[in-house]
């Protein structure tokens, strides 16, 4: 599946830039959302390079839908100096209780600096960003207590930004989702491709679909086939023979036994977004023996 040929709105995405440096200098920190299922493939450049030098922390959320032991190779990947990674879930709010702490703990010098002016209540300001569908909507409705900000399951629905106060001593600038406008590497597109962050609607899904039965085929082989009850023969097949017989299986036929490929292709990416394939990464970390540590969303960070 190609990515060059889809049209990016250029024009939004430099709005959006200049409005994130032009509000960088309010703020104290950013609050930056990847998608822990791709923690590379979403993280924008763009931010990071128009962030450089402030205090970050890097939530990697929908922590709950990844591979727990690729959660904890994240967390140790992305920690340093001025980031601070943590593992979150906005919508079933998992992880959000060590919100407040880590970001006290990320500002700790200039928080003792306002404490010594007798400036100690002064409310912290964040800016918060990520690209489209990461959960940023949610983040903020979570710890807003209210619906101050429209949520969808689809990208790009946050347009402009917005000030919303919160009942954990920050206030939270939200910025529209920023997609970058090529991808140097095909296999990021596929990436925010399969995660939803680009719509379904501008791609050809069933090729979408093959393409992530032969990847879940090489990773997670067991989850694939128990999930569908494929045998060992069927794990042969090529992707998108792979991807046919799956909607056999399940039943998903039009006239003359033909398999319906558009609803086949629609349950496959709904059921892997939904993690009722299971917990999976797709932006693997590889450690040696290709062994990674376990760990768990309530006791990491």
């Amino acid at each position: 599946m190609a990515f060059e040929s889809i049209q990016w709105f250029p024009g939004h995405m430099a709005k959006t830039r200049r409005m994130i440096a032009e509000n960088l200098k309010n703020v104290d920190l950013v609050i930056e959302l990847l998608d822990a299922r791709i923690p590379s493939s979403s993280r924008n450049p763009e931010i990071t390079r128009l962030t450089v030098g402030k205090p970050t922390l890097l939530l990697l959320n929908k922590a709950s839908l990844a591979d727990a032991s690729q959660n904890r190779l994240w967390l140790r990947r992305f920690s340093g100096a001025e980031t601070l990674p943590l593992l979150t879930d906005c919508v079933t709010g998992e992880g959000l209780n060590r919100l407040q702490p880590s970001i006290k703990t990320i500002l700790s010098e200039k928080l003792d600096r306002y404490a010594d002016k007798g400036m100690s209540g002064r409310r912290v300001r964040a800016m918060v960003l990520g690209i489209p569908n990461v959960g940023k909507s949610s983040l903020i409705n979570r710890i807003s207590g209210n619906k101050k900000t429209r949520v969808e399951d689809r990208p790009g629905v946050t347009r402009d930004k917005q000030w919303v106060p919160t009942n954990i001593g920050v206030d939270l600038l939200d910025m529209p989702g920023i997609l970058w406008p090529k991808f140097e590497d095909q296999r990021v597109g596929e990436n925010l491709a399969l995660t939803g962050a680009i719509k379904d609607d501008i791609l050809d899904t069933e090729s979408l679909a093959a393409l992530l039965c032969g990847r879940l085929k090489k990773t997670y082989p067991d989850l694939l086939a128990a999930r569908y009850k494929l045998t060992e023969a069927d794990m042969e097949l090529s992707d998108f023979d792979l991807f046919l017989k799956i909607g056999k299986k399940r039943g998903f036929l039009l006239g003359g036994g033909e398999i319906d490929t558009e609803r086949t292709a629609a349950v496959l990416l709904d059921e892997f977004r939904a993690a009722k394939i299971g917990r999976i990464t797709l932006d693997q970390i590889e450690t040696a023996g290709g062994v990674s540590d376990v760990g768990s969303l309530e006791t990491n960070h």
